[in-house]
């Protein structure tokens, strides 16, 4: 092979390792001047505006309306808030739902993610009249007074409410607690507020009402205003607040809607078992023949009473006109029977019986039974 020909394919072998080789560069390099050299899509800047409010609710009470809702923790593009927010509330006549039409109410700043509460006292305008809606907002805005929109409606309804309940008090009730005031007679129902101001251990002779079976607040809705309520879920030893307001419910635009009028200013009262049980009735005694050595004796029954507080019974016996005589023993009989075995044959014995409570309240003697032990 001569020299030039060699040369040749040494040029030819030379060549097809360079074009590899820059292939191979291009391959590795094209990422990196992809990612590098192409820059990504322009993305808005934030305007870092508070989320909006979700859980608005509003309730009416006489001239006032108390507001409450959460307070979001991030913007609308899910950054955290920092530092307090703006808050402006609003209200507006019928179904508005624009800020043209909600007139401003009154203007706060809160911290991210509290609990949050306004009370709007009603001007005259909105406080009589027949009903109709009246719909509340809350607006978040930003330190630029910018705001990603109203919250969600709270509605309750304007116009006159019912009249104030009047001479609201609470009394101690064989049964549990008593609750009067001055009926109106009318169709509006009494809603009453109940809370629990000590929960007490429970004392072996705190009686068998159940001790703090119940919330420390509860509201009862009673659908007559008559003038009287009996709350007989209480517990011995502990002691209550009650406050009661009316209610009327109004018909609007096919929903049943809530007017109510003032609370009454709170009562309170300790429950205590200072009430005997009922008069035992249905007394009878039935005397036993006597048989050979077998002495006599007389059996006593009776009803049995359902007090709660009940802690069982007192047999009384007397002969003749004599004095009452208790012929149980010290600790009250359990059950509605008594067996009387110190009795003589020819004698005539009178009995009655009394219940008694767990804290020693004794009720009246029953009727009196009568009877006569055979003679031998």
């Amino acid at each position: 092979m001569t020299r030039i020909k060699r040369r040749r394919i040494e040029r030819h072998k030379i060549g097809q390792w360079m074009a590899g080789a820059l292939t191979f560069g291009a391959l590795a390099l094209a990422p990196v001047l992809t990612s590098c050299g192409t820059p990504a899509q322009p993305q808005p800047p934030s305007l870092k505006l508070p989320a909006r409010v979700a859980d608005l609710a509003a309730v009416r009470a006489g001239n006032q309306v108390s507001l409450n809702w959460t307070m979001p923790k991030r913007d609308t593009d899910k950054v955290g808030l920092k530092g307090p927010v703006a808050v402006s509330i609003c209200r507006s006549e019928g179904a508005a739902s624009t800020t043209k039409t909600c007139s401003l109410d009154g203007e706060t700043s809160l911290a991210p993610g509290t609990k949050s509460a306004f009370t709007d006292q009603l001007p005259a305008a909105l406080v009589a009249g027949p009903p109709r809606p009246l719909q509340y907002f809350v607006e978040l805005k930003n330190r630029h007074g910018r705001s990603a929109g109203l919250s969600n409606a709270a509605a309750v309804l304007a116009g006159q409410s019912p009249a104030p309940v009047a001479d609201f008090a609470a009394a101690p009730h064989k049964e549990g607690v008593e609750l009067h005031w001055t009926g109106g007679g009318s169709t509006q129902s009494i809603r009453l507020y109940r809370t629990l101001l000590n929960a007490p251990a429970k004392k072996k002779d705190s009686g068998p009402l159940p001790e703090s079976a119940h919330p420390a607040e509860q509201r009862l809705l009673i659908d007559s205003d008559s003038g009287a309520a009996l709350d007989k879920t209480v517990s011995y030893g502990e002691a209550y607040e009650y406050r009661a307001q009316r209610v009327a419910h109004v018909e609007l635009a096919g929903q049943t809607i809530e007017l109510a009028g003032e609370i009454t200013p709170p009562v309170r009262i300790t429950v205590e078992d200072i009430f005997p049980p009922a008069v035992p009735s249905g007394l009878a005694a039935v005397a036993t023949q006597t048989n050979g050595a077998a002495p006599a004796s007389i059996d006593l029954s009776w009803l049995p009473a359902t007090d709660r507080n009940l802690a069982g019974y007192v047999v009384y016996r007397r002969e003749g006109d004599s004095d009452w005589q208790r012929i149980s023993p010290a600790e009250p009989v359990a059950g509605p029977a008594f067996h009387d075995a110190n009795v003589q044959p020819g004698y005539t014995y009178r009995y009655a019986v009394a219940s008694i409570s767990l804290t020693g309240h004794e009720s009246k003697r029953s009727a009196e039974a009568e009877e006569i032990v055979p003679a031998q």
